[in-house]
Protein backbone atom coordinates (compact mmCIF):
# COMPACT_ATOMS: atom_id res chain seq x y z
CA UNK A 1 0.00 0.00 0.00
CA UNK A 2 1.19 3.81 -0.96
CA UNK A 3 0.05 6.78 1.16
CA UNK A 4 1.00 10.60 0.49
CA UNK A 5 0.66 13.32 3.40
CA UNK A 6 0.82 16.38 2.18
CA UNK A 7 0.75 19.61 4.06
CA UNK A 8 1.49 22.91 3.38
CA UNK A 9 0.05 25.21 0.76
CA UNK A 10 -0.64 23.66 -2.90
CA UNK A 11 -0.84 27.37 -4.46
CA UNK A 12 1.79 26.90 -6.70
CA UNK A 13 0.86 23.52 -8.25
CA UNK A 14 -3.22 25.13 -8.64
CA UNK A 15 -1.22 28.03 -10.30
CA UNK A 16 0.87 25.70 -12.51
CA UNK A 17 -2.34 23.73 -13.59
CA UNK A 18 -4.50 26.65 -14.08
CA UNK A 19 -1.44 28.19 -16.82
CA UNK A 20 -1.57 24.39 -18.16
CA UNK A 21 -5.36 25.19 -19.17
CA UNK A 22 -4.50 28.16 -21.14
CA UNK A 23 -2.39 26.45 -23.69
CA UNK A 24 -3.77 27.03 -27.50
CA UNK A 25 -3.62 23.68 -28.63
CA UNK A 26 -6.32 24.68 -31.47
CA UNK A 27 -3.56 26.85 -32.79
CA UNK A 28 -1.18 24.58 -32.81
CA UNK A 29 -3.84 22.08 -34.68
CA UNK A 30 -4.17 24.89 -37.23
CA UNK A 31 -0.99 25.36 -38.00
CA UNK A 32 -0.08 22.10 -38.87
CA UNK A 33 -4.11 21.53 -40.54
CA UNK A 34 -2.61 22.83 -44.13
CA UNK A 35 0.65 21.26 -43.85
CA UNK A 36 -1.49 18.04 -43.11
CA UNK A 37 -3.80 18.61 -46.13
CA UNK A 38 -0.59 19.34 -48.40
CA UNK A 39 1.33 15.88 -47.14
CA UNK A 40 -2.06 14.20 -48.18
CA UNK A 41 -2.45 16.34 -51.38
CA UNK A 42 1.18 15.04 -52.49
CA UNK A 43 0.69 11.37 -50.83
CA UNK A 44 -3.03 10.55 -52.97
CA UNK A 45 -2.19 8.53 -55.94
CA UNK A 46 -1.61 10.62 -59.01
CA UNK A 47 -4.55 8.62 -61.58
CA UNK A 48 -7.07 10.43 -58.88
CA UNK A 49 -6.31 13.97 -59.38
CA UNK A 50 -9.54 14.91 -58.20
CA UNK A 51 -8.87 13.33 -54.96
CA UNK A 52 -5.48 14.37 -54.41
CA UNK A 53 -6.94 17.91 -54.86
CA UNK A 54 -9.80 17.89 -52.23
CA UNK A 55 -7.77 17.27 -49.24
CA UNK A 56 -8.93 20.12 -46.24
CA UNK A 57 -8.87 20.05 -42.42
CA UNK A 58 -11.27 21.01 -39.78
CA UNK A 59 -10.04 21.86 -36.25
CA UNK A 60 -12.79 21.55 -33.18
CA UNK A 61 -12.84 21.90 -29.72
CA UNK A 62 -15.64 20.46 -26.92
CA UNK A 63 -15.43 19.57 -23.24
CA UNK A 64 -11.72 20.60 -22.96
CA UNK A 65 -11.01 17.64 -26.41
CA UNK A 66 -9.41 19.42 -28.98
CA UNK A 67 -9.42 17.63 -32.51
CA UNK A 68 -8.09 17.98 -35.88
CA UNK A 69 -9.85 16.12 -38.88
CA UNK A 70 -8.30 16.15 -42.13
CA UNK A 71 -11.10 15.48 -44.79
CA UNK A 72 -11.63 15.08 -48.51
CA UNK A 73 -14.53 15.94 -50.31
CA UNK A 74 -14.49 13.94 -53.80
CA UNK A 75 -17.15 11.43 -53.59
CA UNK A 76 -17.83 8.59 -56.34
CA UNK A 77 -21.40 6.92 -56.54
CA UNK A 78 -21.57 7.81 -52.89
CA UNK A 79 -18.55 6.43 -51.57
CA UNK A 80 -15.13 8.70 -50.56
CA UNK A 81 -12.35 8.25 -53.03
CA UNK A 82 -9.60 8.79 -50.74
CA UNK A 83 -11.03 5.89 -48.86
CA UNK A 84 -11.46 3.93 -51.72
CA UNK A 85 -7.77 4.04 -52.37
CA UNK A 86 -6.81 3.81 -48.93
CA UNK A 87 -8.45 0.30 -48.50
CA UNK A 88 -9.37 -0.86 -51.96
CA UNK A 89 -13.13 -1.55 -52.78
CA UNK A 90 -15.25 -3.86 -55.32
CA UNK A 91 -15.38 -3.51 -58.96
CA UNK A 92 -18.86 -3.20 -60.33
CA UNK A 93 -17.85 -7.19 -62.20
CA UNK A 94 -16.85 -8.63 -59.19
CA UNK A 95 -13.29 -7.78 -59.17
CA UNK A 96 -11.53 -6.15 -56.56
CA UNK A 97 -8.99 -3.30 -56.46
CA UNK A 98 -6.48 -3.63 -53.54
CA UNK A 99 -6.07 -0.22 -51.33
CA UNK A 100 -2.84 1.37 -50.94
CA UNK A 101 -1.89 2.55 -46.87
CA UNK A 102 -0.53 6.29 -48.43
CA UNK A 103 -2.67 8.36 -45.88
CA UNK A 104 -1.03 6.85 -42.75
CA UNK A 105 2.76 6.95 -43.88
CA UNK A 106 1.88 11.11 -45.16
CA UNK A 107 0.06 11.84 -41.71
CA UNK A 108 2.84 10.51 -39.82
CA UNK A 109 5.16 13.00 -39.45
CA UNK A 110 2.32 15.61 -39.10
CA UNK A 111 1.30 13.86 -36.34
CA UNK A 112 4.82 14.14 -34.64
CA UNK A 113 4.95 17.75 -35.40
CA UNK A 114 2.22 18.48 -33.76
CA UNK A 115 3.17 16.31 -30.51
CA UNK A 116 6.65 18.12 -30.33
CA UNK A 117 4.90 21.68 -30.32
CA UNK A 118 2.27 20.32 -27.29
CA UNK A 119 5.16 18.88 -25.92
CA UNK A 120 7.31 22.04 -26.05
CA UNK A 121 4.59 24.34 -24.94
CA UNK A 122 3.97 22.38 -21.92
CA UNK A 123 7.80 22.31 -21.07
CA UNK A 124 8.29 25.53 -21.45
CA UNK A 125 5.75 26.25 -19.12
CA UNK A 126 6.74 23.79 -16.55
CA UNK A 127 10.03 25.50 -16.82
CA UNK A 128 8.97 29.09 -16.59
CA UNK A 129 7.14 28.01 -13.45
CA UNK A 130 10.15 26.02 -12.15
CA UNK A 131 12.18 29.35 -12.50
CA UNK A 132 9.29 31.50 -10.85
CA UNK A 133 9.88 28.99 -7.76
CA UNK A 134 13.72 29.22 -7.80
CA UNK A 135 13.32 33.00 -8.09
Amino acid sequence: MISFTMRGSHRQSEAFLRKLQKIDIPSVLRKHGQAGADALSKATPIDSSLASQSWGYEVSSSGGVHRITWTNSDIETGFPVAVMLQYGYGTGTGGYVQGVDYINPAIRPIFDKISADVWKAVTSLWLQSKNALSE
